[in-house]
């Protein structure tokens, strides 16, 4: 009866471990989503991404400096000592004379500049749709954040479920062979068995532990690990659906969309178009500048530092600029460019080959998860029933203790293996959204506000002046 009870125990395990309880924990239960939120809301890793597309975007106004205006103001004091020689006619004798006068003044001034450019070559406008370029890649590069964040925080998760349980199973063992261990040793006082039954019996729960005391460990770091990507430690972990009602249909289907959609395939795009457009910057130092400018200066003591003198100058130019040779500097920044234009269509290739291997790979596994689960489901099942069979025939003298031993072990295998699948089916169908492209907070419809960038980017495009960010730094 005992030992009937502890394999009750031990077939229940499987399924109701995968609920993580830790002691002493609230009754308040973790789901996977809400898990997922509260990385998507506070995750290191994403917001410093979120920062870093923040930073590009003030390449635009950058950019659009260009063809704004510049205005400076300078001035100038400081002592001046001065000795002047003045002709002062002749002399009654016929010689020429000379007047000599010393003095220190203190000339002063100011002098305020004003340009604006009229025309660059297109250099201000193509620099910034590049600056627009670069800005799209590195919102897509954080997008490729965003789901590695939030794929990792899934595959967090199954992993505290998949270490709990099994760490469950293989506690449970120690419970059915320490049991097992008692009735063998009473069998072994009245003869019915010999040492060597003991001794087998002796092994295996002392191999049951090890196992349990290694599975300990694994959960543990596991548990590390989801802190590190959620942010909290794991309380109260629900069971996790799958989300495979996200995916295409197909493979094909799912393909195509991930060759449209992928963050990494939009992001290589967007490089593409702000190499081209890096071109065009390049080859407007080729081209000639159209500028007008300013100046108004105002001088005191300024002709040879003579006290009470006054200047007062202000006048308006137009400038053209005709670049005909610089060396040759500007020339092989245009070749580089068009190199670099070169590298970015080939790295597009190379993304929309990575998307695709990484959705056919992913695919396979989620497929193989689910044969596994059915395999499992069924291996697990027919171990109970051996395990059930051995037992009555080690009764009647048909199995021994070690027959007995093996199919426990064979039942605890197949019950792990069903838990690892379960956990592999969940992880691959967000692996296989994310390979897909659509692993996102919206996508999975967590309860959180999702973050926009372009908010920030209409904040500071157009601005002319300001230290302040938009949030008040």
């Amino acid at each position: 009866m005992r030992i009937f009870e502890a394999r009750a125990r031990g077939r229940f395990a499987v399924f109701a471990a995968l609920t993580v309880v830790m002691a002493g924990t609230p009754a308040y239960a973790e789901t996977l989503l809400s898990a997922l939120a509260r990385a998507y809301g506070g995750n290191p890793d994403l917001n410093q991404s979120r920062a870093a597309v923040r930073v590009r975007d003030e390449d635009a106004p950058k950019a659009l400096a260009g063809m704004r205006p510049k205005a400076s103001i300078s001035a100038n004091v400081g002592p001046q000592y001065s000795n002047i020689k003045i002709p002062a006619g002749r002399t009654t004798n016929g010689d020429r004379g000379f007047m000599y006068d010393d003095y220190v003044g203190y000339p002063r001034g100011a002098t305020l500049s004003l340009s604006q450019t009229l025309f660059d070559g297109g250099r201000t406008e193509n620099s910034l749709r590049q600056a627009e370029s670069g800005v799209f890649s590195a919102r897509e590069t954080m997008r490729l954040t965003e789901q590695a964040i939030l794929q990792n925080g899934a595959t967090a998760y199954m992993n505290v479920l998949r270490d709990t349980a099994v760490q469950a199973l293989r506690k449970n063992n120690i419970s059915v062979l320490e049991e097992q261990l008692k009735q063998v040793r009473d069998r072994f006082q009245v003869g019915e068995v010999t040492r060597t039954d003991v001794a087998q019996s002796e092994a295996s729960l002392a191999q049951a532990k090890s196992e349990f005391y290694a599975a300990q460990a694994i959960l543990k770091n596991s548990v590390a690990n989801y802190r590190q990507i959620i942010g909290v430690d794991p309380k109260r972990l629900e069971p996790a659906r799958t989300v495979e009602h996200l995916l295409p249909k197909s493979l094909g289907a799912a393909v195509a969309m991930a060759l449209r959609e992928h963050p990494g395939v939009v992001s290589a795009l967007h490089q593409v178009d702000a190499s081209e457009h890096a071109v065009k910057v390049a080859e407007s130092a080729l081209s000639p500048t159209v500028s007008v400018s300013a100046q108004v200066q105002q001088q005191y003591d300024s002709f040879l530092g003579s006290p009470q003198t006054r200047q007062f100058s202000a006048g308006a130019s137009g400038n053209l600029n005709i670049p005909l040779y610089q060396g040759g500097s500007e020339y092989a920044s245009i070749r580089q460019a068009k190199e670099q234009l070169g590298q970015a269509r080939l790295n597009a290739d190379l993304q929309r080959d990575s998307v695709r291997a990484s959705v056919v790979s992913s695919f396979g596994a989620l497929e193989t998860a689910r044969a596994s689960i059915v395999s499992g489901q069924a291996a697990v099942k027919a171990a109970e029933t051996a395990l059930a069979g051995v037992r009555e025939e080690a009764k009647v003298g048909q199995r021994t203790t070690l027959d007995v031993l093996n199919a426990q072990q064979t039942l605890l295998n197949a019950r792990v293996n069903l838990v690892l699948a379960q956990r592999d089916r969940v992880v691959a169908s967000y692996a296989a959204l994310g390979a897909v492209g659509h692993l996102g907070a919206d996508e999975l419809g967590l309860a959180v506000a999702v973050y926009d960038p372009a908010v920030h980017f209409r904040q500071v495009r157009d601005k002319w002046i300001g230290v302040d960010t938009p949030d008040g730094r």
